[in-house]
């Protein structure tokens, strides 16, 4: 079996290229250094190996159930490898001392995520929505409540949700329509629907601290009147909160995670209170102020995204790795230009067109694993850097934030889509990893937010945003790359500087013309070939950035860089030209498709 991931690649995007070892001389990261970072990633490596990929196809073809006594039973290594992961600490790795944290570099934590998350998508899906929850609560929370539901997460006692979609309202928050009362002792009684929960249920641990969009009193229409509330499956006196299972959602890949349809407050777990008006509803607990819901949960919301990226990212390098194996062992055919037809059969890795293949697969994984990990490299940045760098990692994080979710989502999905192609007709049977793995990253162009919707955030929101300081940032830090290739003496980098900057170029005279209509609907109606565009320039400048590392340096790793950047200036970077020809001419294809027409 090959590994998920490439220890080399890792290594080398966060000491080679950004010297994630100079985050030690901040104070937040004292204690560490190169040693204490490398400790982390080789366990995290081992027990993603041994723990969390020898369960990965168990768990898919042993996907959770509800048995008859309405509990939610599943494969017994589940909760064997989440322990683990609990007893190793490894889920308060960037937290504050002071909560039990390590303080460790989000750069680094991702770095280390990832192997679990290549492992087993399925599984690291648990702790992956858990830190998210709790780093919402650090921050916005108080005292009591970080006591309370964040340190029992950080051991690894509790995990935790994001409770937003109804049936009704998917990514249309604004139409949700669960409640919240107030009642005397300060608590709410929280009533409604929650649809699509990851984790929203199990037996994996202690409890399960949700935490649920609801509306409260006299917040006005819309998302104005969404607060945010911890709604725990046991309350701290271990009575069971009136949270229940409708049943579990059966999805066709990442099957080992529970996707559930919660009822709060449908009297399934009535608790009592003092009057039984009070004992209508499952209890919750305001996070910050009523109806600030909606900006308390975009801070989980972004982390998440962020997350599904490297979800998308690391599910495609195992392909891609996978792939790699598969056609170094396999062979079949001849060269063109073979003159004994009695030969012996080639590795299929000698073919031109597998080399393609694996090149594209090899461009797209570790180009958004650059990504991923330069956009954690921003956290960091925005969180102990001072002044301007600090204003700009976070400004630049804001713009990136749709781009490192959506793109790996789309591209790498694409990479174990020719990981099975690669494999040809052993590609499709379960017998082999790579179909499952398509299965499993099929469903992160939609978590935490359709690819459109993301279109929509970048052209609508993002880019525009401060009065265009967001993209005059990304445009200022892409050129400075661009400038620093173009000086480097080597002619394929001044090569690959001048066609980047040409697509920089084209990329802010696009969004100039497009908002210069006036007419937002218009403006709007391609922004999915705006988001796909933009995400290639980005990723462009992420293999620039690489090659700027690489140097001079020999070996075949970094010829292996050389190949995949260059394939990507190539074969991909060119796609944008066609689809910035389409956005400027402001077509209106789709936007004037009556639906009786489709």
């Amino acid at each position: 079996m090959a590994a998920p991931l490439s220890r080399r690649d890792i290594d080398f995007l966060l000491y080679e290229w950004l010297d994630v070892t100079a985050l030690t001389t901040r104070d937040r990261f004292a204690d560490h250094s190169r040693e204490t970072f490398d400790a982390i990633l080789d366990l995290s490596a081992d027990m993603a190996t041994k723990l969390f990929a020898t369960h990965n196809k168990k768990a898919d073809h042993h996907e959770p159930y509800v048995d008859e006594d309405g509990k939610v039973v599943m494969i017994d290594e589940v909760g064997t490898a989440l322990a683990e992961f609990g007893k190793a600490g490894l889920a308060a790795g960037p937290f504050d001392e002071a909560v039990g944290g390590m303080q460790l570099p989000t750069t680094v934590n991702r770095a280390a995520m990832a192997w679990f998350q290549a492992a087993n998508a399925s599984t690291s899906s648990y702790p992956f929505l858990s830190v998210a929850n709790a780093n919402l609560l650090c921050e916005y929370g108080t005292d009591e409540q970080i006591d309370t539901w964040v340190r029992p997460i950080l051991d690894g006692r509790y995990f935790g949700t994001m409770c937003l979609s109804e049936p009704q309202a998917g990514s249309s928050l604004a139409d949700i329509t669960t409640r919240a009362k107030p009642t005397a002792d300060g608590s709410y009684r929280i009533t409604g629907t929650k649809m699509w929960i990851s984790a929203g249920e199990h037996e994996l641990s202690e409890n399960i601290v949700h935490l649920v969009l609801a509306k409260a009193p006299g917040g006005g229409p819309g998302v104005k009147g969404i607060s945010l509330f911890i709604v725990p499956k046991f309350l701290t006196d271990g009575t069971r909160n009136d949270v229940a299972l409708v049943g579990l959602n059966h999805k066709m890949g990442n099957r080992g995670t529970t996707n559930t349809l919660l009822n709060f407050g449908d009297g399934t777990h009535r608790v009592a209170r003092s009057s039984d008006t009070e004992s209508s509803g499952a209890v919750g607990y305001l996070v910050g102020e009523e109806h600030q819901g909606l900006s308390y949960m975009f801070h989980m919301m972004n982390e998440a995204r962020i997350g599904v990226g490297f979800l998308a990212t690391s599910i495609g390098y195992a392909g891609y790795l996978a792939s790699l194996e598969y056609a170094k062992v396999r062979a079949q055919g001849r060269p063109v230009d073979a003159k004994d037809p009695g030969a012996p059969p080639v590795p299929i890795i000698e073919h031109p067109d597998v080399k393609r293949m694996l090149l594209a697969q090899k461009s797209y994984v570790e180009g958004a694993l650059a990504l991923g990990l330069y956009c954690s490299r921003l956290v960091d940045e925005e969180q102990t850097g001072e002044g301007d760098d600090r204003d700009d990692a976070h400004l630049l994080l804001e713009v990136l934030t749709p781009i490192a979710k959506s793109w790996p989502s789309q591209w790498c999905l694409e990479a174990n889509n020719l990981a099975i192609q690669v494999h040809g007709g052993y590609g499709y049977t379960k017998e082999f990893d790579v179909e499952q793995y398509y299965r499993d990253n099929r469903l992160n162009p939609i978590h935490e937010g359709a690819h459109g919707i993301h279109g929509l955030d970048l052209l609508g929101r993002k880019v525009i945003m401060r009065g265009g300081a967001g993209l005059a940032l990304v445009v200022t830090t892409i050129t400075a790359t661009v400038d620093r290739a173009a000086s480097s003496g080597a002619p394929a980098l001044s090569g690959y500087a001048t066609a980047l900057r040409r697509a920089v170029d084209r990329l802010v005279e696009v969004t100039t013309s497009l908002w210069a209509t006036g007419d937002p609907a218009l403006a709007l109606a391609n922004s999915t070939v705006y988001l796909e565009a933009a995400g290639h320039v980005v990723i462009a400048w992420m293999w620039l950035e690489q090659l700027l590392a690489v140097g001079d340096s020999v070996g075949d790793f970094y010829d292996g860089k050389r190949a995949a950047a260059q394939y990507f200036f190539r074969f991909e970077l060119p796609r944008t030209a066609a689809q910035f020809d389409l956005l400027a001419s402001l077509d209106r294809t789709t936007l004037d498709a009556d639906p009786a027409w489709l």
